[in-house]
């Protein structure tokens, strides 16, 4: 069995002028490459302070309810 090539023929390509290059108005090939996709920005890291203070918040809510049972239960 002998293997072909997966690459298209340039020279039976439509829709490619001499070279390999795509006239105007036409599709360009499928790119392989993904090298530039994604943000260009870094994503932030790491909880904001906002959320954080809320969980702590229903944390020591929690918390007091349960020393307040406790004290009830043992007087």
């Amino acid at each position: 069995m002998r293997a072909s090539n997966p690459d298209p023929d340039p020279d039976s390509t439509p829709g490619l002028e001499r070279g390999g290059g795509v006239p105007p108005g036409e599709t360009p090939p499928a790119e392989g490459s993904t090298s530039e996709a994604g943000p260009r920005h870094a994503a932030p890291k790491g909880w904001a302070t906002g959320p954080l203070i809320a969980i702590g918040i229903v944390v020591v809510l929690v918390a007091g309810f349960f020393l307040a049972y406790a004290v009830l239960l043992i007087t």
